[in-house]
């Protein structure tokens, strides 16, 4: 029996869903701000597809695979740099979106390893 196929404790589902959360949030975040509420160009601007290397990840956290709650807590650490920079640089709204966009990387981050360090340690007590 795998990891993936265990039934998954309350803990287990807890950052399932944060981590879930936080990336759609990730997602409709960039979406919104590049297109509507603060793009670099009137009218939005291609930096919307920023956002596409974060809807890889979804089918795989949604699947419970520790393998992509793993890159996932490293890919995000991009879009923390960015949102630290466009928070620290960019006039109002911007700057909030990037403060926005920081928090839910650093929530991302710790319900993926979370996540990964409940999975390991259940997996070493069954051992």
């Amino acid at each position: 029996m795998t990891i993936a196929s265990q039934k998954a404790s309350p803990s287990v589902d807890a950052t399932r869903i944060l981590a879930v959360g936080s990336l759609l949030g990730l997602i409709i975040l960039g979406l919104a701000w590049e297109l509507v509420l603060a793009p670099l160009r009137p009218g939005g601007t291609l930096m919307a597809l920023k956002v596409l290397p974060l809807c890889v990840p979804l089918a795989g956290l949604l699947k419970n695979r520790m393998y992509t709650y793993r890159w996932v807590s490293l890919l995000v650490w991009l879009y923390f740099t960015e949102g630290v920079v466009r928070a620290w640089s960019d006039k109002p709204p911007g700057n909030l979106l990037g403060l926005i966009e920081t928090g839910l990387c650093i929530t991302l981050f710790i319900a993926c390893a979370l996540h990964v360090r409940i999975r390991l340690r259940a997996a070493a007590l069954k051992a």
